[in-house]
């Protein structure tokens, strides 16, 4: 039995990096008209897709930049567009990631503060530095990921 058990590929949790992942330095945050341009291209996709969206653009501290409710967008997905930017900037990484991991059996990311295993949440990097994150929910999971992705590719 003992040899049955050391046979068995070891946990991805257990296997420790030699570089920290997702180590970025801030950069100065995005400011208001980067934002709005975002979200207008984020808007337009989503006009484009015929869907209805909450997307939000937070600085590099999580602090609510620009924010736009799209007619019709359900009202519960206000909160979860802020919360998958907030979590985005504060960690550094896409929300995807949380989502990845809790899937793969990482259920230890449940008991971080503030995290939400949901697609839809997209750091803003420029010259290798984050300048804050943007984050869009009222679709699903994937319709959230797909039209926040066009905001975050604008970001040089």
């Amino acid at each position: 039995m003992a040899g049955a058990a050391s046979a068995q590929a070891p946990n991805p949790i257990d296997v420790i990096p030699d570089a920290m992942p997702f180590n970025m330095p801030y950069g100065a945050p995005i400011q208001l008209a980067e934002a709005k341009t975002l979200i207008a291209a984020v808007e337009a996709e989503t006009k484009r897709r015929g869907w209805a969206m909450n997307i939000a653009v937070v600085d590099t501290g999580g602090h609510l930049v620009a924010f736009d409710r799209m007619d019709g967008a359900q009202t519960a997905s206000v909160e979860i567009a802020q919360h998958k930017a907030r979590v985005s900037a504060g960690f550094r990484r896409e929300t995807k990631a949380f989502e990845q991991g809790v899937n793969g059996g990482n259920y230890g990311q449940l008991s971080l503060d503030d995290v939400i295993a949901s697609r839809g949440g997209f750091p803003l990097i420029r010259g290798g530095q984050l300048v804050g994150a943007i984050g869009c929910s009222g679709g699903t999971s994937s319709q959230d990921e797909a039209v926040c992705r066009v905001g975050a590719a604008l970001i040089k």
